[in-house]
């Protein structure tokens, strides 16, 4: 009797996502490694797990948030957010992703706001 090829299964959870983080190339590892930070400490109930291989994180079963690197890193939020409109907007367009090449204070301050309100409800 042949021996069956054991499949590796790929990582879930946290492992992956820091593993996805760590593949990145510099300066966006770095961004990676303090959004991931950011975002636990924001809403420690969110689980992480990969999204699409991109770092998500996840509220009771679907992901609500996510980030990726290329030319820049995109932070975006899924239909499964909790969405608030912000003052000011006055049509039926409400931002989803936001593109950012440095992650200041400022940034940080605002991507917290942003995930606060997400895993909120």
């Amino acid at each position: 009797m042949a021996k069956r090829k054991q499949v590796k299964k790929p990582e879930s959870g946290e492992a992956a996502v820091l593993a996805a983080i760590a593949a990145m190339k510099p300066p966006f590892r770095g961004m990676g490694e303090r959004l991931h930070a950011l975002i636990m400490r924001t809403a420690p109930t969110l689980q992480p797990k990969l999204f699409y291989g991109m770092p998500g994180y996840a509220k009771t079963g679907p992901v609500i948030c996510f980030f990726r690197a290329d030319k820049y890193m995109t932070f975006g939020l899924t239909e499964k957010a909790h969405l608030t409109r912000d003052a000011g907007v006055a049509d039926q367009l409400m931002p989803a992703a936001w593109l950012f090449s440095e992650l200041d204070a400022a940034t940080e301050a605002r991507l917290s706001a942003i995930v606060s309100s997400a895993a909120s409800e």
